[in-house]
Formats: structure tokens, C-alpha cells, sequence
């Protein structure tokens, strides 16, 4: 049975890949800064493992034994001061270093699809540079390259409550965004597949302009839709990044720059963004219902 450290166990991605690892029937060690955030996967891990990716001193130990790292590790909101440079980049450059002395015979790294193209943009910048120093680490390795997540697009959702969901230019640029579970299987796949590159997508493909018109239907409500020209969208990115912090910028200028390319990866999966969104809505419903009750 091979071992499999998960690394970023209790992120989005990082919590699906460790119930389907565990659903395949690998060993799975769970990584996590603390007890309490590693609750989530506890009853799937067959080990658990607290450490601080960002501090090499804590993960001492943290691949013995291990066969695979698996790492989706990176930052998508800025907290507690830390950069993309400091996560995407050394953090995992931490566990690279991990899994070189304890001689695991393989390193699986969750990047990002189009890296080619979105070398102007600084998480982009760290992630890539990290892919740099493990494509000349000697180890086995696979890069995943996903498109994007369903629980990215319910920012239209956002939107659509709100009554106008904003494009960056006409919208017609195409993407294939997969659910988090079915990434993850994906992922558990990657282990045994001798690619050191794999691009993956959704079951779908739609314009931007498609999600957002499905994002009203969710909602019941007209859609009401506005286009940004891309020479507006990038004088107000640049601008930000004068006066706003990176934890402002960096995910406006990420999104904005995808929104602008096709980001198509190879179809996989069964899940239906259109079903997705339904679930959110009714989440939120059931939520809403719970915070105003009716009056007795």
C-alpha cells in the first residue's frame, strides 16, 4: 500500500483529495498548521501530521515513510502578512527539500493552466518558479494543471445577488472550471500516470458570458450583464497595484487576466456546474431561513 502525504489537507482541493485517496485505499498522512483545522479530514487520515509549510524546522520528519507528496499548497486570500513568495514558492520549495532527504519517489504539485501566458502576474510568478526548481530536483514528478473551480465561478453568483454581474471584455473567451471532487480524483489518478504535465478541465465548456446568464437563471432573475473593455479592466489593474496591497490586487489581477483567454483543459469529470449552482442557492436559502426565522 503506498504512502501518501497530502499537503494543504485542509484547503478546498486538499480536503477532496484526501477522501478520495482514502476512497482508493492509499495511506494518507494529512498536513496541517494545527489540530482544530485538521478535524475536517481526521476520519479519513490514517495519520495526521502538525506542521507550518512556511517553517522548515516543523515539518522535520513529515515524509518518512512517505511514497508520494502530493501538494495543492498556495495562497488564494493573503493573511497573517504572508506572499505569494513566501506559500506558492517556498513553502513548497519546504517540502521539496522534505522529500528529498527522506527519498520519496514522487511529487505531485497542483499548478495552474495557461502558466504560460500569466508570467505578468505574481502568484503566477511563485508557482512557476517553484515548477522550476522541481522539474531539476531529480525526483518523479507530475504537474496538474487545472482550469478552474466550481467554487470560483460562484463569484457570478455573488454577483447575480447583487444585480449585475461584471465581464472583463465581451465575455466570449471560453473555460472548462471542474468540481473540486472530481479534480481530486483526477489527482489520485495523477499518481500513477508517468506524464510529468497533465491538463485538466471540466465535463463543460462555456463563454463567461454563458456562466453569468446561468448564474441569473439560479437566481430566477433577469440577467443583467455589463462588459468592461479589456484597455479599462487593465489601466484599473494597474492602478491597483499601485495603491492597494497584493491581498487586494493579487486575486483581482489573477481573475481578470484568465477572463481574458480560453482556458481549456482536457474534460473530466460528471459534475455539472449548473448543478453546483443550484446547490449553492439552496445552501444559501437554508441559511438565510435559519438567520431570519418567521415570527411565531
Amino acid at each position: 500500500m503506498k504512502k501518501i502525504l497530502v499537503a494543504g489537507a485542509t484547503g478546498y482541493l486538499g480536503e477532496h483529495v484526501v477522501k478520495a485517496l482514502k476512497a482508493k485505499g492509499y495511506w494518507v498522512r494529512a498536513l496541517g498548521r494545527n489540530a482544530e483545522k485538521l478535524a475536517s479530514v481526521e476520519e479519513y487520515a490514517d495519520d495526521l501530521f502538525i506542521g507550518e509549510v512556511t517553517d522548515p524546522r516543523s515539518l522535520v520528519g513529515v515524509c518518512d515513510g512517505i511514497d508520494c507528496v502530493f501538494s495543492s499548497v498556495g495562497i488564494t486570500r493573503q493573511k497573517d502578512g504572508l506572499t505569494y513568495w513566501d506559500v506558492d514558492y517556498q513553502a513548497n520549495k519546504n517540502l521539496l527539500n522534505a522529500a528529498e532527504d527522506a527519498d520519496v519517489s514522487k511529487f505531485v504539485y497542483v499548478h495552474v493552466l495557461n502558466a504560460e501566458n500569466l508570467q505578468h502576474v505574481e502568484m503566477i510568478q511563485a508557482k512557476q518558479a517553484f515548477v522550476n526548481k522541481l522539474e531539476k530536483s531529480g525526483l518523479d514528478y507530475t504537474v496538474v494543471c487545472p482550469t478552474g473551480f466550481f467554487s470560483d465561478m460562484e463569484e457570478f453568483l455573488s454577483m447575480a445577488r447583487s444585480g449585475r454581474v461584471f465581464l472583463c471584455g465581451d465575455g466570449q473567451n471560453r473555460i472548462n472550471p471542474i468540481h473540486g471532487a472530481d479534480l481530486a480524483e483526477f489527482c489520485v489518478e495523477a499518481l500513477e500516470i508517468q506524464l510529468q504535465q497533465l491538463e485538466v478541465g471540466g465535463p463543460e465548456v462555456f463563454t463567461y458570458r454563458d456562466i453569468a446568464k446561468m448564474a441569473f437563471d439560479t437566481l430566477g432573475r433577469t440577467a443583467k450583464i455589463t462588459s468592461i473593455p479589456e484597455p479599462v479592466v487593465s489601466w484599473v489593474v494597474k492602478v491597483l497595484r499601485r495603491l492597494t496591497p497584493l491581498k487586494v490586487y493579487g486575486p483581482i489581477e489573477f481573475m481578470t487576466s484568465v477572463m481574458t483567454m480560453d482556458v481549456i483543459g482536457e474534460p473530466y469529470g460528471q459534475r455539472r456546474l449548473s448543478e453546483h449552482f443550484h446547490s449553492c442557492e439552496l445552501k444559501a436559502r437554508s441559511k438565510s431561513h435559519e438567520d431570519h426565522p418567521l415570527p411565531v
